[in-house]
C-alpha cells in the first residue's frame, strides 16, 4: 500500500487510480483536481467530443488499458463516462479486467 506524501496516511491502489483519473480530467477541463468531485458531470466541465478523445488517449497511455469507446455511439462500449466518479470506476474496472 502506498502512503500519501502529505500526511503519511495509506492510499489504496484504487484511490491512486482515482487521483490520476481526476488529474487527467481536471487538466482537460482547465480546472484543479480539488474542484472536481465524484458527482461532477463531464458536461458541466465543458468537455466536448475532442476533449473526451484526448482524455481517453491519456487514460490508455497512463494505465496501459484499451478503452472500448466509439464517439459515434458513446454508450455502446458499456462504460458510463458521464461523471468523474463513473470514469474512475470504469478505469478501475478496465485495470481489474486486464489483471485478471
Amino acid at each position: 500500500m502506498k502512503h500519501d506524501a502529505k500526511d503519511g496516511s495509506p492510499v489504496s491502489a484504487q484511490d491512486a487510480v482515482s487521483a490520476q483519473v481526476v488529474a487527467i480530467l481536471a487538466a482537460q477541463a482547465l480546472r484543479t483536481s480539488s474542484e472536481l468531485t465524484r458527482d461532477t458531470s463531464l458536461d458541466s466541465l465543458g468537455i466536448d467530443s475532442l476533449g473526451m478523445a484526448e482524455i481517453l488517449f491519456a487514460i490508455e497511455e497512463t494505465f496501459d488499458v484499451s478503452v472500448p469507446f466509439n464517439a459515434n455511439v458513446p454508450d455502446a462500449g458499456g462504460l458510463d463516462l458521464h461523471s468523474v466518479g463513473s470514469v474512475c470506476d470504469a478505469v478501475q474496472a478496465l485495470i481489474d479486467a486486464r489483471q485478471a
